[in-house]
């Protein structure tokens, strides 16, 4: 018997681009939190949030790290911002083969937001705690539908693993590393 349609919390942070100054206090506070040990350095390159800077027209446009694509899309749209022209990929949340963007530095795994979510959790992910200028809010709202079962992170780094090495060089890895726990 189904109680009816399920309903699931999705999470979200929104931009005002009006708002964001550049500071990039977003990248340092994500790549901190995420950082292992918790707080043990700061690299923004392994940051799940980017500013995307034009300093000459004073745009900045703050990128979460999404879903992992084996492929690059087809999209090569141009957009044309106070004069300048951005490819599509400038704006583009994707960790795919196209670039280097959102991936671990050294072992190319892919990052992807994940609300800095934690135990116990926090109020809100720490890019929006840090943002001095209101330009990225948090927001809750509930919908309804079945909530999709996502990938969990284990899977997601396994595929972008046999991607890139491929999948018989990673099935002889795990047989490997099985063979020495199995001492």
């Amino acid at each position: 018997m189904s109680d009816g349609p399920k309903k699931k919390v999705v999470k979200d942070i929104k931009v005002d681009l009006d708002k964001c100054i550049g500071c990039r206090a977003c990248e340092v506070a994500c790549s901190a939190f995420h950082a292992r040990p918790k707080y043990s350095s700061t690299n923004p390159s392994m940051s799940r949030i980017r500013v995307v800077i034009d300093d000459l027209n004073d745009v900045y446009v703050p990128i979460r790290a999404g879903d992992y694509t084996p492929a690059e899309c087809t999209g090569r749209n141009t957009y044309t911002i106070n004069g300048k022209q951005y490819k599509e990929c400038s704006f583009c949340g994707v960790s795919c083969p196209s670039r280097d963007l959102f991936k671990e530095p050294g072992s190319g795994l892919p990052l992807k937001c994940d609300m800095c979510e934690d135990d116990p959790p926090l109020s809100e992910p720490m890019c929006v705690q840090v943002c001095t200028h209101d330009a990225l809010t948090y927001q809750e709202r509930e919908e309804e539908g079945q909530a999709e079962e996502m990938q969990e992170e284990l899977e997601i780094g396994l595929e972008s693993l046999a991607d890139r090495y491929g999948l018989e060089k990673l099935k002889d890895i795990v047989a490997r590393m099985s063979m020495k726990t199995d001492k």
